[in-house]
């Protein structure tokens, strides 16, 4: 891979990474910078009940932003590895280049949620080697409540040339999900009602892995739709019993939403958490895998 060259998106990039937020003002200030030092923008807004993101794209979207699809792109076909399985690499590759994903040049990635999303695209392009990547605080809804400039044009970008080196961050399979689970802390990011095995509208089985202690994503984020400050996510952590140096993994339905508690984990100074990228959707087909229910980690 070639050397990151030197650059700012609003003074959030250097060279060695990206924080892994940006806010609407940083993003709107890079993108009226010069075209050489603008970030590429992925739009990944997608909901598991619809209606599909790329017709929120067409009514409008940031200026020059991509239309990334979540099951096409950022995921591989459904099957054994889960509902969301990681994309095989050289697929993930020409997708992204498609998209225009350059070597050394940000990426910036939102959705019009929670950032669960977003935080799906930031960690697969982490995965993939590319450090220089962050997600929109406050989503598009923030961008659009201050009145940044929207636009329905579909851009039409120049081929990118990122080469995709998988491992970038760390992936749990099924039985390292376990161990973690019973020698460190495996965090659950789904609702309480799933976790505890109330309800399961997707996945065959209820429950969740013996174990696991059940951290919502939803606490991730604030009232007024933005990330928590980091020092509320250190906290929410530690109660939740995260030590210091402590191994720490997470995992949701699919793979998805989990990605926002290890972006969450990078955020409350607890970097490399491990994804398992499978997730209830992988671990529940398999019923020689035990499932606990209730609100105790079993």
């Amino acid at each position: 891979m070639s050397a990151p060259r030197r650059g700012r998106v609003g003074g959030r990039w250097k060279m060695g990474g990206m924080r892994p937020l940006i806010s609407t003002t940083d993003l709107a200030t890079a993108l009226a910078g010069p075209a050489g030092d603008r970030p590429v923008v992925l739009d990944v807004r997608w909901r598991l009940a619809g209606p599909p993101g790329a017709e929120s794209y067409r009514e409008g979207h940031v200026p020059g932003a991509v239309f990334t699809d979540l099951d096409s792109v950022l995921a591989g076909e459904p099957g054994e590895g889960g509902r969301h399985p990681l994309p095989d690499p050289a697929d993930l590759q020409r997708d992204l280049r498609a998209a225009g994903v350059r070597e050394g040049v940000p990426v910036v990635a939102y959705d019009d949620a929670d950032g669960s999303v977003a935080a799906r695209a930031w960690w697969l392009l982490r995965w993939a080697g590319h450090t220089e990547v962050a997600v929109l605080d406050g989503s598009y809804a923030a961008w659009t409540a201050e009145g940044h400039p929207v636009s329905t044009d579909e851009p039409r970008p120049e081929p990118g040339d990122i080469t995709v080196h998988p491992g970038g961050m760390p992936v749990l399979d099924a039985d390292e999900a376990a161990a973690l689970a019973r020698d460190g802390l495996l965090l659950d990011a789904r609702a309480t009602p799933r976790y505890a095995g109330e309800t399961e509208p997707v996945d065959p089985r209820a429950g969740h892995i013996p174990g696991a202690v059940n951290a919502p994503f939803a606490a991730h984020i604030g009232a007024d739709g933005r990330w928590r400050a980091p020092e509320e996510l250190a906290a929410r952590f530690a109660n939740l019993g995260l030590r210091p140096g402590e191994p720490v993994g997470a995992y949701c339905g699919s793979g998805v939403t989990a990605s926002s508690v290890v972006l969450a984990l990078e955020l409350a100074g607890h970097p490399g958490a491990g994804l398992y990228a499978g997730s209830w959707s992988h671990w529940s087909r398999d019923p020689n895998r035990p499932a606990a229910t209730g609100t105790l980690p079993g």
